[in-house]
């Protein structure tokens, strides 16, 4: 007997292999593996007539489309200026965005089961080759010309208008959310401290997290991929994943390895991106608000209680 919820996940398939059809794009649909583990799209990948594979991608609610034509222009800016692999949208529609499957593999994907990441590599194992080509590849897409990034359209902030925007952001959820008094206040120091907060703003990806980073079988980073939240403002912002998940230490050496890259730094960036991942309850709290599903509300709640626990 098929359940309902394998009815909804088959009309998903074929929702997207017909709009996919629609485009002139004509996939096997017995051939669709589908992954609904994204906050922002459904996720599909598929196989056309010449078994050449792609991915595609169904937004998932109707402020999704802003961001993806926010994603197309960052896409069309770094990809002539960065030396790793992203994205090339051959369909975009607010019912479908598609594009050729890049080579390699996400060093992560999402574990449903965990709500952590299933590392396809073992984490503590990951060889100098990962950091250093992460670190490469961060410094390049930082140093593109913020100047470039305006002319394509792009979001630019500048330091300040960063800085304001991480304010008002924790201003607009408090009137949604209890905020602890102890995590409040480290927020607000955070905020007034001149001395945290960078003189530059730098194109960041602005979601990256591990199943958006692409590596070879010897772990060198080759693609980047999922770039709806890419703007110019805080450089620190594609750090804070990363600290979570490897520590000071961590952090500490590969901020070492984006300066020798050309990355700029400054004196408390390591401080600030710990206090930025100390204020992520907050970016969970304004997507629970976009969204206004329960279940969103729900983990923004028990992130703001444990951060201030922790």
């Amino acid at each position: 007997m098929t359940t309902p919820h394998s009815n909804e996940r088959q009309q998903l398939i074929d929702e997207m292999v017909s709009a996919a059809g629609q485009n002139g794009l004509n996939v096997n649909p017995g051939q669709v593996e589908l992954n609904e583990s994204g906050m922002d799209f459904v996720v599909a990948f598929a196989t056309d007539d010449a078994g050449k594979a792609w991915v595609l991608r169904k937004p998932r609610r109707s402020d999704v489309w802003e961001r993806a034509e926010n994603e197309r222009k960052v896409l069309s800016l770094v990809r002539e200026k960065l030396s790793v692999h992203v994205p090339d949208w051959r369909i975009f529609t607010p019912e479908l965005i598609a594009y050729p499957l890049l080579s390699g593999r996400p060093i992560a994907t999402v574990d449903p089961a965990g709500g952590g990441y299933a590392w396809q590599y073992e984490q503590q194992s990951l060889p100098e080759l990962f950091f250093d080509s992460l670190a490469e590849t961060l410094a390049s897409l930082h140093n593109v010309d913020p100047g470039a990034a305006s002319e394509a359209g792009l979001r630019v902030k500048s330091p300040k208008e960063a800085r304001e925007a991480f304010s008002a952001n924790i201003e607009e959820i408090k009137g949604s959310f209890a905020i602890p008094d102890k995590l409040h206040e480290r927020w607000q120091v955070w905020l007034s401290t001149d001395s945290y907060w960078p003189g530059h703003s730098t194109l960041n990806h602005g979601d990256l997290h591990p199943p958006h980073i692409l590596v070879d079988e010897t772990r060198r980073v080759t693609g980047l991929i999922d770039w709806t939240e890419a703007e110019c403002a805080d450089p620190g912002k594609d750090f804070v994943i990363f600290f979570a998940l490897f520590g000071e230490e961590g952090l500490r050496d590969l901020l070492r390895r984006y300066e020798k890259f050309g990355g700029k730094v400054w004196p408390r960036m390591q401080e600030h991106i710990a206090e930025q991942w100390a204020a992520y309850p907050a970016l969970v709290a304004k997507f629970a608000l976009i969204t206004g599903k329960e279940a969103d509300m729900e983990m923004a709640r028990g992130m703001l209680a444990s951060w201030s626990a922790g």
